[in-house]
């Protein structure tokens, strides 16, 4: 009898391990070669960011020899720059696992990839490839506007823009305020300007931050604000502002967001035809201002004056005011500074500034009349022309030497004086006989004093030994020196120095101008070659004109000889008479 060695239990058992020795290579093959593409929508909006999700796997030589030096990094990746026509790659990162089929070392890679498509419509993600597996494209639909629920709790970044006018003129100021919401702890993000190729943006300071409610949910929002001049008529269409960034929610996860939004349409509206001004300044407020000149309106010649004019706007750039007229009467020589502009950021946008100093000398006597100054702007507030204006103003130029030479105006009772009046006489009579014999006790009085200051003096003398008087002339001795040689080089600082020079030689007068000095020297050629020299320095057509300056050398030396005779001549004899 033959005992049966394999049952059928056997046999099944058997065929099963055969099986599984066949399938498991093919399926460790197939699986080595697979590569699946999943994004988490095929459905979404302008602005929203797409996850894409990749899966792929390869056999990898792991082995006791390379296990501390194997780099998951270095394994090769899917060609996912074929996405890169429709899409952005904005972040991507990567997840490896590996186990072990049939004995061999299989590695699963995953790969994750944030995309931002770039236009709307149906966009494909092509067939991506991986080793020797393809996947299969995928179609996305990518839909214009922004979502219904944007302000929602499902919403976690939108942006909002808003501008303070409906319509303006060209180069009117228009506010554009841009304002981010977004809730989580942002990490990152990039929140763009913006821009237009015949606008003129400034930015109006830095950026505000702080928390503000929609629709019960609780956003962080920044804001920024911009001032925006079109320079041409026609339409205003900005391009998109768009932010891109990552933030962590309350749970920790890590969030992609991406938004956009665009201005409405502004219309701007070309200069009115009734504006009559030569520069186009559209502003809510223009000012003039003006200073520098004396309260009189009365100067000598060779005086200095500066005028300042200052012209302000509100609701312009510093750079869009016009320059100031310059224009001055013959007679009057001008020397204008370089104007100075400036810019400042208020609440209500830009307020500008041009700041004009002009040095005014007037080398001719007479009345000279500096024009009214018309600067013709427009009121965007009330939707009008005005005029900021700086009236005409008449200076009146008079010559020093001319002025002191002319004596003052007295009646003569001889020609026009009318007839005494014979009461009026007589009854003033009593009072003038009364301060008669007042002055008569005053001189007496006076004499008595002088008297005895003579004796006390005189009694002094013989007590005290005699000390020559010292004079430090030092200072003076300078002064004059610098003086004469910018007398005979004709320099512009000589009526400077006559000022000095005089007030250390005549000191306690206090002279504040030349013209002063020559009045109380009254030398007609010190006057004379004074004038000679201002008009040289200041007059119109004599600027080359040849100087020699030896005749107001000879006149200042004359001067000062003359003023330290009449000084020795002033002082009071060493032994008066009657007290020798």
């Amino acid at each position: 009898m033959v005992k049966r060695l394999i049952t059928p239990a056997v046999c099944q058992f058997l065929l099963a391990m055969l099986l599984t020795a066949i399938w498991l290579p093919a399926q460790a093959q197939s699986q080595s070669q697979q590569l699946t593409v999943e994004p988490d929508r095929t459905r979404l909006y302008e602005g929203e960011v797409l996850t894409l999700t990749v899966k792929g796997s390869m056999e990898i030589d792991i082995n006791l020899g390379n296990l501390f030096d194997f780099d998951m990094s270095s394994l090769p990746k899917p060609d996912i720059e074929k996405v890169e026509p429709d899409f952005e790659i904005l972040a991507q990162n990567q997840q490896y696992s590996i186990r072990t089929v049939n004995s061999q070392m299989v590695g699963e890679i995953t790969w994750t990839y944030q995309l931002a498509p770039k236009s709307t419509g149906e966009l494909t993600i092509p067939s991506l490839t991986f080793k020797e597996a393809v996947s299969a494209p995928v179609t996305i639909e990518v839909v214009d506007g922004s979502p219904p629920d944007q302000a929602s709790p499902g919403r976690d970044s939108f942006i909002e823009l808003s501008a303070d006018k409906d319509e303006v003129y060209v180069q009117e100021q228009l506010i554009l305020t841009v304002r981010l919401f977004f809730r989580g702890n942002l990490i990152r993000g990039e929140l763009s300007e913006p821009t237009h190729p015949h606008v003129i943006i400034e930015s109006l300071g830095r950026q505000q931050e702080f928390s503000r409610y929609r629709d019960g949910v609780r956003y962080r929002v920044v804001e920024r604000r911009y001032a925006i001049f079109p320079q041409r008529a026609g339409t205003l269409k900005l391009p998109a502002i768009r932010f891109e960034g990552q933030a962590r929610d309350a749970s920790g996860n890590l969030r992609f967001l991406r938004d956009s939004e665009e201005l409405f349409e502004v219309p701007v509206k070309d200069v009115p035809a009734q504006f009559s001004g030569e520069t186009w300044l559209p502003a809510t407020g223009v000012a003039l201002e003006e200073s520098g000149l004396p309260p009189s309106l009365e100067v000598a010649t060779g005086e200095n004056m500066t005028r300042e004019i200052k012209l302000t706007a509100a609701g312009l750039p510093g750079e869009a005011l016009p320059p100031l007229p310059d224009a001055v009467p013959n007679g009057l020589r001008s020397y204008p500074e370089e104007p100075e502009r400036q810019t400042e950021t208020t609440p209500a946008g830009l307020t500008s500034s041009l700041t004009q100093s002009v040095a005014l000398v007037p080398v001719e006597p007479g009345q000279m009349t500096l024009p009214a100054i018309r600067i013709v702007w427009w009121d965007t507030e009330a939707d009008q022309e005005r005029v900021a204006t700086i009236p005409q103003k008449t200076l009146t130029v008079k010559d020093p030497s001319t002025a002191a030479a002319t004596p003052s105006p007295q009646n003569d009772q001889g020609n026009a004086g009318p007839e005494p009046d014979v009461s009026s006489t007589e009854s003033t009579a009593s009072p003038a006989s009364d301060r008669t014999r007042l002055w008569q006790w005053l001189a007496l009085l006076l004499g008595i004093l002088w008297a005895g200051t003579l004796m006390a003096w005189w009694w002094s003398g013989k007590n005290r030994k005699s000390t020559p008087a010292q004079t430090d002339n030092r200072d003076e001795d300078a002064a004059f020196d610098r003086l004469i040689t910018a007398a005979r080089d004709g320099a512009a600082v000589t009526p400077e120095l006559v000022v000095e020079w005089a007030n250390l030689h005549v000191p306690g007068h206090g002279f504040r101008s030349a013209s002063e000095v020559v009045n109380h020297f009254d030398d007609e050629t010190l006057a004379a070659e004074l004038r000679r020299l201002q008009a040289r320095l200041f007059a119109p057509g004599h600027e080359n004109d040849s100087w020699d300056g030896q005749p107001l050398a000879r006149a200042l030396e004359q001067a000062r000889r003359h003023r330290r005779m009449e000084t020795s001549a002033d002082l009071p004899p060493l032994y008066p008479k009657g007290l020798s």
